[in-house]
């Protein structure tokens, strides 16, 4: 039954502006749940060497230190396990080196060059222990050997 005389049927349309709304809403949400992944935790840019070679090679104290904390210096073992026997261990080293250079065997280098060459497993308290017995003994150049993984 039609009671509204003389009037037409409207047309029936989708109001598309709430559709609109729901749409952003659902947008925004997915943007604030989603987690990003990042697959490095530090940006860093690594140092480059441009410099050239250097002509005269400065005395090397080779210090090893092993997964059980044994230290050597230049290949020979020691029994000093503390800072102060370290430092004296570097000290008579440098003093052998200086004898064999007096001797006229060995050639003069002025601040040895402390190479610290320490076991994958060994305990960083002994590596500190080679750090902190350098600078105790007066050698402010210190640099650590690392074994490069592209020759396998």
């Amino acid at each position: 039954m039609n009671f509204r005389k003389g009037r037409g049927r409207e047309d029936l349309e989708i109001n598309l502006i709430p559709f609109i709304d729901v749409l952003l809403v659902i947008v925004i949400f997915l943007m604030v749940t989603t987690t990003y992944s990042k697959f490095t935790a530090l940006q860093i840019t690594l140092p480059t060497a441009d410099a050239e070679k250097a002509l005269e090679q400065p005395f090397e104290l080779n210090v090893a230190v092993d997964a059980q904390g044994h230290y050597a210096i230049n290949n020979v073992q020691i029994a000093a396990r503390d800072v102060s026997g370290i430092a004296k261990e570097l000290q008579s080293a440098v003093q052998a080196n200086e004898a064999s250079v007096a001797a006229g065997t060995g050639t003069a280098k002025a601040d040895p060059v402390v190479i610290i060459n320490a076991d994958a497993l060994a305990a960083h308290q002994t590596v500190i222990n080679v750090l902190e017995a350098a600078r105790t003994a007066g050698f402010s150049r210190v640099t650590f050997a690392a074994q490069s993984s592209s020759g396998k």
